[in-house]
């Protein structure tokens, strides 16, 4: 019943039927908080079941809310369906009034717990429900530890507590303009509002978009009895994970604080214990938990996150959810649950998201490097990361939107510091504990995290932080190793990382499981290679413009690019493609070879040619300083016709202009010298024992002519090629899909070709008519931001509409060609969401960067297994 009571709510309620100690309460379920976003108010009807709920609690606890004797306290807490940790509001001690508080002194005989929990409610209520920043209230509690010379929160006493609890209250009248409420039942229904209005808050809202969770779930409302960790020695509160959150090893793991609240860990102000220590302390307890969470692990086949209380040597159980853990201990856990025999295969396989599997894939501190280690904190969320220091979230988005990488440093995190741990590329803080909000955070968001660094001082308002006598300053570069704690000074070297015995076990039980292909886009033999052990089963678009400069790759073919462009008579431009041919033969020879035996697609020439040239704003500046300056009469001479030939090319819209197939068309000779010198390659290939059948792809068809024609080319050259070396090879001929016509004429386009590969890059320009440079930097975060379109559309692809030109083509293409094999290589290919897409409308496979290729062979497997779930529940209904 997550979908209604929440997680949190759910499990609070099977904890209890499990017999479990839980401290009663009742949950008000996400159908009213949907109806409350409407209409900003409870109904009657709701307030009316809340009012029986509570007396029925009342009942059950033997004690009264507001009661001046033996008062009731509760706790209100968020529990949405999907768990969204620190992202919305929690108020504790709610009932405390000038008239409870007394009664709950003398009915506990412990007046300092007393007046302290009237004080933290004071705070929390203010924050959430109010709207008073907590800063105000750390102020006055601040003031009165320097007074009594005190450094620690919990060295203050009951006359200490007395004394701000005044303060408090003439804090929040000075700045509402009213006194705090002093009616149970009003600050009651007051903080089940407050939560509601929680789930929209800014934080919250940007959780959802980073983790793709729904706005319309809403959030359930959890009421429930007080268990105070803050009556003295004897009580205490904790959160411990069943195995541990960073590896994934099977050990009891977590941090406790004595004397304390639940905020207290959360919040990191105080550096808490671990779990370890409980069993010196409080042996009994410790047994108890233990036992309790292996049960609730067994229960649930799952690694679980649990939040207690200990009230006076008795342990309660406050919550438990499956565990935020780093993509490394995810996969672990996953794999042993297996062998544990306590889930199955396609269990694990959907329990490790794909996209967070992608952080393991990249590089780590190098282990030889010498490092100017800083100081070292607590290690929670493993990975390497440099950048400047940046002291405030905000500051950190506008340094990142500039194009710096930023490591944020703060004392400790908040939730409302959640868009600058996003565009961080590590987060470090000086106090919390590995259960605090930044290590929960960091890990759920795959970065790099060290908390609990003590040893450095930070001083937000000078933007700085200094440790054993050294000053780091905003903008100084530092490195943080989430695996090891280590802060250090400056950038840092790094190395591939090594893929654990758990992680390849896991992506063969990927392999078994999943029915698309996985292949990659690589354009070098060493990219090749890199694909292979990364398990790709082939190359599925290979971009033959590397080969000739563009891109970064071979800058010195650039200049036989630009004389083959240049020629002023065909004489010449076959002289500079004889140069080509003899560099593509090489290249595709070598990347065959890296790949054999599986299938490599290569695309030929797909970009404008003016792409090739200098640009024409600089060459022009070129040769007005050239004239005015009198330079060499040649060299002026040169850059004028080379600046001719560039405007000459230019186009008002090149992605729509002379590029793809209809270079091939109107310069045939290009696309033959391509052609031959992969026909050349393969023959290379096959006469020295090589599996190599290659799959020659026409880009940017859009008429059936277009591909008859290099269809009628290709299948020429095949032949000329075979005749002169002897060697007979199979090869196939296909196209790249990436305009509207060619998918609603794929009936057509399919008598001529054996394979369609979708370039849904371009088809998401095409089919919306975007330019995907100008959308991205101009309007497309803002559609997405107000939900004009539910995220960017060349991250995940848009199903309704590129979709369904995919849909149709596919459709279209095996009616006419019942064996034709279909394939996508646009970035949509390494994309998890859109992945599950490309299997329901049955593609052969996907292909994408090398370094996506794991998460693509996962996510296929995910896709597999959830089309198998749901065939499996249609069939049984």
């Amino acid at each position: 019943m997550r979908m209604l009571l929440g997680g949190k709510g759910a499990n609070l309620a099977e904890m209890t039927v499990i017999g479990l100690p839980v401290p009663p309460g009742f949950t008000i379920t996400t159908e009213v908080c949907r109806e409350y976003q409407t209409t900003k108010s409870l109904t009657p009807e709701v307030i009316e079941q809340i009012d029986a709920a509570l007396a029925a609690l009342e009942k059950k606890m033997g004690k009264r809310f507001g009661d001046a004797t033996n008062p009731l306290l509760v706790s209100v807490r968020s529990g949405a369906p999907v768990s969204m940790p620190g992202m919305m509001d929690t108020i504790l001690n709610l009932g405390l009034n000038d008239e409870t508080v007394e009664a709950l002194a003398r009915a506990t005989n412990n007046p300092r717990f007393a007046w302290d929990s009237y004080r933290r409610f004071i705070q929390m209520f203010s924050n959430v429900v109010l709207g008073i920043g907590l800063h105000n209230f750390e102020a006055i509690l601040d003031e009165h530890k320097k007074r009594h010379g005190f450094t620690q929160d919990i060295e203050l006493q009951a006359e200490h507590f007395k004394a701000i609890v005044p303060e408090y209250k003439a804090l929040v009248e000075k700045t509402i303009g009213k006194p705090f409420p002093m009616d149970p039942r009003a600050q009651l229904m007051a903080a089940i509002n407050a939560v509601f209005e929680s789930w929209d808050n800014p934080r919250a809202q940007v959780y959802r978009r980073i983790n793709k969770i729904p706005e319309t779930l809403g959030t359930a409302v959890n009421v429930q009895a007080m268990a105070f960790g803050n009556m003295g020695d004897d009580s205490a509160t904790g959160v411990c994970f069943t195995r541990n959150p960073n590896s994934g090893v099977k050990e009891f793991y977590g941090e406790y604080l004595p004397n304390a609240q639940g905020e207290d860990v959360v919040a990191g102000i105080r550096t808490p214990y671990p779990i370890s220590h409980l069993k010196e302390t409080m042996p009994e307890v410790y047994d108890q938990l233990f036992n309790l969470c292996e049960l609730l692990e067994s229960h649930y086949k799952d690694m679980q996150d649990i939040e207690f209380t200990v009230e006076r040597g008795k342990l309660y159980m406050l919550q438990c959810r499956a565990g935020k853990r780093t993509p490394v201990a995810s996969i672990k856990i996953a794999v042993d649950l297996v062998n544990e025999g306590k889930i199955s295969k396609e269990q694990a396989i959907l329990r490790v998201e794909p996209d967070k599997i992608n952080n393991i894939l990249h590089p780590a501190i190098d282990p030889k490097a010498k490092l100017d280690i800083l100081a070292t904190g607590l290690a929670a969320s493993p990975g390497a990361a440099s950048g400047v220091c940046v002291f405030d979230p905000d500051r950190a988005v506008k340094l990142a939107g500039e194009g710096q990488k930023v490591i944020m440093v703060r004392p400790e995190t908040s939730p409302d510091d959640i868009h600058g741990m996003v565009v961080s590329q590590g987060i470090l803080t000086s106090r919390g504990g590995m259960t605090s909000h930044a290590a929960i955070v960091s890990r759920g968001m795959g970065k790099p995290c060290v908390v609990g660094c003590e040893a450095i001082k930070i001083d937000l308002e000078a933007r700085q932080f200094t440790v054993n006598g050294r000053v780091i300053r905003e903008g100084d570069v530092i490195s943080i190793d989430g695996a090891t704690g280590n802060v250090i000074a400056g950038a840092v070297p790094v190395v591939d990382p090594e893929l654990s015995p758990e992680f390849r076990t896991l992506l063969t039980w990927a392999d078994e499981i999943r029915t698309m292909g996985v292949r990659a886009n690589a354009d070098t033999p060493q990219d090749a290679l890199r694909a292979r052990e990364f398990g790709a089963e082939g190359i599925g678009l290979c971009r033959t413009e590397h080969m000739f400069g563009q891109g970064g790759h071979h800058p010195e073919r650039m200049v036989v690019a630009r004389e083959m462009i240049l020629a002023e008579d065909k004489e010449e431009r076959m002289a500079a493609l004889e140069k080509l041919r003899v560099m593509q033969r090489e290249d595709f020879y070598e990347i065959f070879k890296a790949m054999d035996p599986h299938p490599v697609t290569i695309r030929l020439l797909d970009p404008p040619l003016h792409e090739f040239l200098p640009d024409e704003e600089d060459l022009a500046i070129e040769v007005a300083l050239l004239r005015a300056k009198g330079g060499n009469a040649e060299e002026l001479r040169e850059k004028e016709n080379l600046l001719r030939k560039v405007r000459a090319l230019s186009e008002m819209n090149p992605m729509l202009g002379f590029r793809g197939c209809r270079l091939g068309m109107i310069y045939p000779e290009i696309y033959e010298m391509q052609v031959r010198a992969i026909f050349e390659a393969a023959a290379q290939c096959n006469k020295e024992g090589m599996k190599v059948e290659p799959e020659v792809m026409h880009p940017l068809v859009g008429i059936v002519t277009e591909l008859a024609f290099l269809r009628e080319m290709t299948d020429r050259v095949a032949r000329e090629v075979m005749e002169e070396t002897g060697v007979t090879f199979k090869y196939m001929v296909g196209t790249m899909i990436e305009v509207p016509r060619a998918a609603v004429t794929a009936d057509e386009i399919a008598e001529h070709a054996q394979f369609f590969s979708f370039g849904t890059n371009d088809l998401t320009q095409t089919t919306f008519g975007f330019s995907r440079d100008d959308a991205e930097g101009k309007f497309l975060a803002q559609y997405v931001e107000r939900k004009v379109l539910p995220e960017n559309p060349f991250v995940s692809i848009d199903r309704k509409g590129v979709g369904k030109m995919v849909e149709i083509a596919c459709e279209l293409g095996r009616k006419a060609r019942p064996e034709i094999k279909l394939g996508v290589c646009g970035e949509h290919g390494g994309d998890p969401a859109s992945i599950e897409f490309f299997q329901s409308v049955g593609l052969t496979y996907v292909s994408c960067s090398p370094y996506r290729v794991p998460v693509a062979r996962l996510a296929a497997a995910q896709a597999a297994a959830k089309a198998k779930g749901e065939r499996a529940t249609s069939s049984t209904v």
